[in-house]
């Protein structure tokens, strides 16, 4: 037997359960991984809780929990290709992360993806990149984001503002990002301008950037939205990821798929030439997973949590 997190209703954290279950084994054309560390995702227990939302992922109940997820390759089955038993690995696999064991095709299905860790980079970080790094590269990728600019990116703290402000950096940019006033030193650290969120932003930003911002990403609603636009940003030069297959005002829906495939790659390489620092704010056991999600569902976590087997 091994364990996996399993939830048989939607619901909040409270549904997750750590169940015994028969221990997985690969098949013709797949390969087992020893998970060793699993990052959460604001969808991660938004899934778990609207049936609506897992519908759209065709995820039904009773279902694993997780996707964002790094381990060791320790069974391949015949005709599986590109791995090898004892090599580390990174990725996502849709809703089935929180297990001791995943069984993954190569190549893996749709909306799932696997990548050999870099010598230098652990499990732990190497479990936060699917999601938060591919959907930061995508969203600064649609706004075609230049050296010359000056971005205004909305929830700079949070798991994926935390990539896309370092990103924005490596790219040359000059970066203004909003966040509670709590991490500003945090923010600054990472080569950011800090401003608060809230009423009042556009004269804000205007005053920390008199010659006006170029570009913006909006990781969190609609508010760096209509600041941007506001402030007169061109709508092709704004992106966002949570709000909508449409968001406001003519702005760039931005998705994790949308990432170039060598993305998350260069991320870890990135990481390991200290390019770019990923904060974990929170470690949990699998133990603990109800207590990891609720954590997550919150909202207000300033960089990644990841929950290690």
């Amino acid at each position: 037997m091994s364990r996996a997190v399993i939830y048989e209703k939607f619901g909040g954290p409270e549904v997750l359960e750590l169940q015994d279950v028969p221990e997985p084994h690969a098949g013709p054309g797949e390969i087992r991984v020893r998970v060793a560390a699993v990052g959460l995702n604001p969808m991660d227990p938004a899934i778990a809780a609207m049936p609506e939302l897992a519908a759209r992922f065709n995820i039904t109940v009773p279902s694993g929990f997780g996707y964002d997820v790094a381990g060791v390759v320790d069974e391949v089955g015949a005709r599986a290709s590109g791995f090898a038993v004892g090599e580390r690995i990174y990725g996502g696999v849709m809703e089935r992360a929180a297990a001791d064991f995943v069984v993954v095709k190569t190549p893996p299905a749709a909306r799932e993806a696997l990548f050999h860790t870099p010598e230098g980079l652990s499990d732990e970080v190497a479990s936060t990149l699917a999601v938060a790094g591919a959907t930061a590269a995508a969203a600064l990728a649609a706004i075609d984001l230049r050296p010359q600019d000056t971005v205004l990116i909305g929830g700079a703290a949070g798991g994926v503002g935390v990539f896309t402000v370092q990103l924005a950096r490596l790219a040359g940019a000059t970066v203004i990002g909003t966040a509670s006033q709590g991490t500003f030193p945090f923010l600054r650290e990472l080569g950011v301008e800090p401003v608060t969120h809230g009423a009042g932003l556009a004269d804000r930003v205007r005053t920390l950037a008199p010659d006006g911002i170029t570009a913006a990403v909006d990781l969190f609603g609609t508010e760096t939205i209509e600041t941007a636009l506001a402030l007169g940003v061109a709508p092709e030069r704004i992106s966002a990821i949570a709000a909508g297959p449409t968001p406001p005002g003519g702005a760039r829906a931005a998705w994790g798929d949308d990432a170039e495939p060598g993305a998350l790659p260069r991320i870890a390489d990135a990481i390991v030439a200290g390019q770019i620092t990923v904060p974990i704010a929170a470690r949990f056991p699998i133990e603990q997973i109800r207590e990891a999600a609720a954590l997550q569902a919150d909202r207000h976590v300033h960089g990644k949590i990841v929950v290690t087997l």
